[in-house]
């Protein structure tokens, strides 16, 4: 007896405090997903009610054993929704938990749901519906953001502010020109939000463990139960495939970046030094100790989240670059990846979505900033080419050195004397001021895709029209 005393503290021990009952509780802990897979409890449902609605209308199961069917998976949904359905990690995953009620619910005609198909394609449905249906959220809150800046681009179609390249004052712009190119980078991940839902939209239920089945299914007319275009064609590459999630998690992962760059502009424009804009309570908080700061958090938390999503991608390529076909348990390590990217991207976009159109636009903080660092220079060497036919290589030359003598006599370029021009190049004349203004350098980008206002309010047209 004491031996035996032993051996077993012994044995507890070396499993350890979580694990002391031993081997069978570390199986159970590793093994077990209900407590994330839950969330594909609607999809799973969907999927099975699908499934035998299919396998009644080929004769495979009876009409009436379908009919319990059905009706247990609907009472079992209401469950869930409602709370009152108990998760079990002793049945693994969400698949037995619910088939484990429908035996409890109708009694053997349960077993028969299982018929044509196994966990392996069951999973991959249901993840897949769920991915899409993710998707479709994505491209909904994508398409709110791009309305958004739409917005914000045309109330200030014609409020110049500095351009920036290396964060240096380059050239005058204006801020709906601004605004505008993050249509461009937002609609680009809508886009690719809709080539996904296009490149996934195949149906995996049927393809049954790896092999396909015996029994005779109609895998086209559950594809088009579920809104799927068609079945998978290959039912190893079926069971195996995560490229639907792989590809959500890239695009979350460009989209998320697009994100970043917006909150490290907002970060800066808001601080005392630029003051572009001022956010509201709303998306700011104050310091514990210092009573005039005003924390821009919401957008440094979008900025933190990249990555967060960044890191989900790289997870999951790493646990799917060495599998051999086809399945295998490491890809039960897919959904929790998805699941928080997914909502922390949800929340990115929401919390850009209010900042973008909640934010205080400080239209003469923008001006005054647009004309300093020489913004006009390029305007100068541009005129120096049309109206004195200088080659561009000597107009850079001769505006290099215009700035130069502004700087000595700590001016704009604007506020230098014609003589000091002409004393630089004569061919200059008093029709050069004309194009030193900021005004009259936005207002000069009219070729197609630039800051001029007439321009901008084009792409905001072409946008509506397709938003």
């Amino acid at each position: 007896m004491a031996d035996g005393s032993s051996e077993t503290k012994s044995s507890n021990q070396m499993w350890g405090g979580r694990f002391a009952s031993g081997p069978d509780a570390i199986m159970e802990e590793i093994n077990a997903s209900i407590g994330f897979d839950k969330k594909l409890y609607a999809q799973d449902i969907r999927g099975s009610i699908a499934h035998a609605t299919m396998l009644a209308h080929q004769g495979i199961i009876s009409a009436e054993d379908k009919d319990k069917i059905v009706h247990g998976l609907d009472t079992i949904l209401s469950e869930i929704e409602g709370g009152a359905f108990e998760f079990s990690r002793r049945l693994e995953d969400i698949h037995m938990n619910i088939e484990a009620r429908l035996a409890a619910l109708i009694g053997p005609a349960a077993g028969r749901l299982h018929t044509a198909r196994s966990r392996n394609d069951q999973v991959a449905l249901d993840f897949r519906l769920w991915v899409k249906e993710e998707l479709q959220r994505t491209e909904r809150a994508l398409t709110a953001l791009i309305g958004a800046f739409l917005d914000r681009a045309e109330e200030h179609a014609d409020t110049v502010m500095p351009g920036f390249t290396h964060l240096q004052t380059a050239q005058p712009v204006t801020f709906g020109h601004h605004c505008m190119a993050y249509v461009e980078m937002f609609g680009r991940d809508r886009s690719r939000v809709r080539h996904a839902i296009e490149h996934m939209d195949e149906s995996p239920i049927g393809a049954a463990a790896l092999a396909g089945t015996g029994f005779p299914i109609d895998r086209h007319m559950t594809a088009k139960a579920l809104g799927f275009r068609e079945p998978t064609r290959n039912s190893i590459d079926t069971v195996s495939d995560r490229d639907f999630a792989l590809e959500f998690l890239s695009i979350a992962s460009i989209a998320a970046t697009h994100l970043s760059r917006l909150a490290e502009e907002i970060v800066i424009w808001s601080t005392p030094q630029f003051g572009f804009i001022r956010l509201s309570d709303a998306f700011s908080t104050g310091s514990s100790i210092m009573p005039q700061k005003k924390n821009p958090d919401a957008a440094e938390l979008v900025r933190a989240k990249t990555g967060r999503i960044n890191g989900s991608l790289i997870a999951l390529l790493t646990v799917m670059k060495g599998l051999p076909l086809a399945y295998s348990k490491d890809m039960q390590e897919d959904k929790e990846q998805v699941f928080d990217a997914a909502e922390s991207l949800e929340l990115a976009i929401a919390a850009m979505t209010g900042m973008v159109r909640d934010m205080t636009v400080r239209a003469d903080r923008m001006k005054a900033a647009a004309g300093s660092g020489y913004s006009t220079a390029t305007d100068l060497a541009d005129w120096l080419v049309r109206e004195a036919g200088l080659p561009f290589r000597d107009a850079h030359h001769v505006t290099g050195r215009a700035v130069a003598l502004a700087e000595q006599k700590g001016c704009d370029l604007a506020d230098l004397s014609l003589a000091d021009l002409q004393a630089i190049n004569p061919a200059i004349t008093d029709k050069v001021f004309d194009v030193l203004t900021v005004e009259a350098s936005v207002a000069s980008r009219t070729s197609f895709g630039g800051t001029a206002p007439a321009e901008v309010l084009k792409q905001i047209a072409w946008w509506r029209a397709r938003n």
